[in-house]
């Protein structure tokens, strides 16, 4: 099969056909997942409390996302891989282009960001230097400590106007792909409406343009809990590739997520 690209994930938002997403640390399970059919893989810094047992996100570095992205690299063939930047580590556009370095020269194909406007000159720098950017709105697990803990993002009119504008900037600025976490539904269908690229969901309602889950999650062997917008596909298969073959079905033909796995 053809390896994703870019051009691939712009041209299946195009199209109308949902974009899957799963994180992945290492090469086993990334050539699992790749071998069902993932679009995209993401190398999260969601380590830092799946893997390393913290709290949040805060304590991983670029050497982890490094080390955990060149495992995944070598054990994938078609999906795209794509490295988190860690807390702090594109504080100046300088600093996000020798962070994003390392991690492209690890294996990523795309590196993924969080925050909104005040990061246009970093993203526009980025994609200039040839550099494929993620941008992440709405629940930000870096600035979990900013937003007063791990809580819905846009349910206010000002909110919801403040994370519309910065989608579209970034989208201007030249991200190439926007991950949205924790945002009412109605509020991310307009979102993926308003802007060019991909959106995929977590925690967004099923109208995104796709969905991405953590790992641990969709397997139910998270260390803390199980968040509402996850579902455990290992529970209802009692195998770990049906239940990655389940959960792209399902985006696929839209019964995930159900709103059960939403906000309103």
């Amino acid at each position: 099969m053809k390896k994703v690209t870019t051009a691939t994930l712009m041209a299946m938002k195009q199209n109308g056909e949902k974009i899957t997403m799963l994180t992945a640390y290492d090469a086993s399970f990334a050539k699992l997942f790749d071998e069902q059919g993932v679009d995209t893989i993401l190398i999260g810094d969601s380590l830092g409390m799946v893997l390393q047992g913290h709290d949040d996100t805060l304590p991983v570095t670029v050497e982890h996302i490094a080390y955990h992205t060149a495992s995944v690299r070598r054990g994938t063939q078609r999906a795209m891989v794509i490295a988190d930047m860690p807390f702090m580590s594109y504080a100046t556009p300088e600093q996000a282009y020798a962070s994003a370095a390392k991690l492209m020269a690890s294996g990523a194909s795309m590196v993924k960001l969080e925050g909104g406007r005040w990061l246009f000159d970093t993203i526009e720098g980025l994609v200039e230097r040839g550099v494929p950017v993620c941008a992440h709105l709405g629940l930000t697990p870096q600035s979990v400590h900013k937003l007063g803990g791990f809580k819905v993002q846009g349910r206010d009119a000002e909110q919801a106007r403040v994370l519309m504008e910065d989608a579209k900037l970034l989208d201007e600025a030249g991200a190439q792909m926007l991950v949205l976490e924790c945002v009412p539904s109605a509020l991310a269908e307009k979102v993926s409406k308003a802007v060019s690229m991909p959106v995929i969901g977590i925690g967004a309602g099923a109208a995104t343009d796709g969905q991405v889950l953590v790992m641990h999650d969709m397997f139910g062997i998270s260390a803390n809990y199980m968040p509402k917008f996850s579902k455990n596909y290992l529970a209802v298969t009692g195998d770990i590739r049906k239940a990655v073959s389940l959960f792209i079905e399902e985006v696929q033909n839209g019964s995930f997520p159900s709103e059960q796995h939403s906000f309103n």
